[in-house]
């Protein structure tokens, strides 16, 4: 599938900003997944490539304001074209991080004994399979994501990005990030190395998912073999999925994140389309 993007997100400011800088993860990389026809990306200052070593386009700008020119809004603008092939299973790039790196805690996504002995009780098989050393098999997984599914209800405005995967698996709700986020845990607490994926979901009848997150769990450590599933739509990813980064959680990949000094009280609006050509 042949999908057009355009992601614009603005803030705004109740009185001049004097300096930001921000960093963005908003250029996506041609993979197994996908083939990047063409992209652009537009910021109020000028952007500097520093690549963040889990294989990820990471960029940045700082911008200084001078006082006299009342700035109250800043637009980063990204656009573009990416060819999907609907694959779900690849092995990774050899200049990324190994597989065992992705087995480590983190902020929003960190392994946990409960979580362990939940995964034991909903899917037997693949804790068994672990135990013995075995690799996990495609049906075991399918069947934890229909798991994480039932388990962490999606609910729009229920948590927030700063929300741990422990918190969404206790309170049982959560959005697209949340359910990434504890099936990652989930995969960690029994071993299986997994990481957080961020990127953009293709569906009319779901413009809420245009900007979706998902999961993925690595298979074959040796021979860097990854499965690719989304938890909200209960199976593996397909040609409606579009990948822009993948890191430990949400925290080491956030399409923006940012500092500033001045501005007063802001306020952030982001619009996503997506549209098949």
């Amino acid at each position: 599938m042949k999908l057009h993007i355009r992601h614009v997100t603005r803030y705004h400011y109740s009185q001049p900003l004097l300096y930001s800088v921000q960093s963005l993860h908003l250029w996506p990389s041609g993979n197994a997944c996908q083939t990047v026809i063409d992209w652009d990306l537009r910021a109020p200052a000028p952007l500097f490539l520093q690549p963040d070593g889990q294989g990820n386009r990471n960029h940045s700008f700082s911008l200084l304001a001078r006082p006299e020119r009342n700035l109250r809004e800043i637009a980063i603008t990204a656009t573009g074209t990416v060819l999907t092939h609907g694959v779900a299973d690849f092995v990774d790039a050899g200049h990324l991080p190994p597989p065992g790196f992705y087995l480590r805690s983190a902020a929003l996504a960190e392994p946990h004994p409960r979580m362990a002995l939940w995964a034991l009780q909903v899917v037997p098989a693949l804790v068994a399979a672990r135990s013995r050393g075995d690799q996990p098999s495609i049906a075991d997984l399918l069947a934890l994501t229909e798991a994480v599914a039932d388990k962490v209800r999606y609910r729009k405005g229920s948590t927030g990005v700063e929300t741990t995967a422990l918190e969404a698996f206790d309170w049982e709700l959560g959005v697209c990030q949340d359910q990434a986020h504890v099936m990652v845990a989930v995969c960690r607490s029994i071993g299986l190395p997994a990481r957080y994926v961020s990127g953009y979901f293709h569906a009319a009848d779901e413009p809420e998912l245009a900007s979706h997150a998902w999961t993925e769990v690595c298979i074959d450590p040796e021979a860097g073999r990854w499965l690719s599933l989304d938890v909200t739509h209960r199976g593996l990813t397909d040609e409606r999925h579009v990948r822009l980064a993948a890191a430990t959680d949400y925290t080491a990949c956030p399409p923006v994140k940012g500092l500033r000094r001045g501005g007063g009280e802001e306020r952030m609006s982001v619009d996503v389309r997506i549209t098949p050509v």
